[in-house]
């Protein structure tokens, strides 16, 4: 909590400072303010803020997805203020980036709960992320080393195991990665049978 940056943005100029004030009493840093959603955008992308309080129909904001080109970057969650007599806050924390959403009028005591929920949640989703990302590296390095073991045995007359034993070899020898030498393989293999 101590010192995490955030971007206000946010057109009703009492609500915005008591906004800043209860952010900065709880330890905050509020780096940034905005009156619409054009300058908002520049200054998230300027200053990569930790965390954005966005006001739900942000003058400046229409047409615009600004919570979903922050969460597209993946540069900070995307916290609303919004009216919830008039809003339906499960539809608004469906919204692409939003993770959270702050009621107005302002009830301080719920500010640094949503600020919190929104921070570790967003550190969750880009961690899964990182995660989705490693293990789909792992699982089209696999289908290479599969298809250079397949072509080692149809074009070698290897068994499975001598062309794994093969490319491990090779990749052992050269000090080079698995995938890297099952694509070398492919190639060559490949060439050998081409026009």
């Amino acid at each position: 909590m101590y010192r995490t940056r955030i971007v206000i943005a946010e057109s009703d100029r009492d609500f915005r400072f008591r906004l800043k004030e209860v952010l900065r009493h709880a330890g905050y840093m509020v780096i940034g303010e905005a009156q619409d959603g054009r300058s908002l955008l520049q200054m998230v992308f300027q200053t990569t803020p930790e965390l954005v309080i966005l006001e739900y129909r942000l003058p400046g904001t229409e047409g615009m997805d600004v919570a979903g080109i922050i969460e597209e970057h993946h540069v900070a969650p995307v916290v609303l203020t919004a009216d919830i007599q008039q809003q339906d806050v499960a539809e608004l924390v469906r919204s692409p980036g939003v993770y959270g959403v702050l009621p107005r009028p302002l009830q301080e005591e719920m500010v640094v709960p949503v600020v919190e929920v929104a921070l570790a949640s967003f550190e969750r989703a880009m961690r899964l992320e990182k995660e989705i990302d490693s293990l789909r590296k792992a699982l089209e390095e696999r289908k290479i080393t599969e298809r250079a073991k397949g072509l080692l045995m149809e074009k070698k007359g290897m068994t499975e195991r001598q062309a794994y034993k093969y490319l491990q070899k090779i990749s052992m020898d050269r000090c080079v990665p698995l995938a890297r030498v099952a694509r070398e393989i492919i190639r060559v293999l490949e060439k050998e049978n081409g026009p």
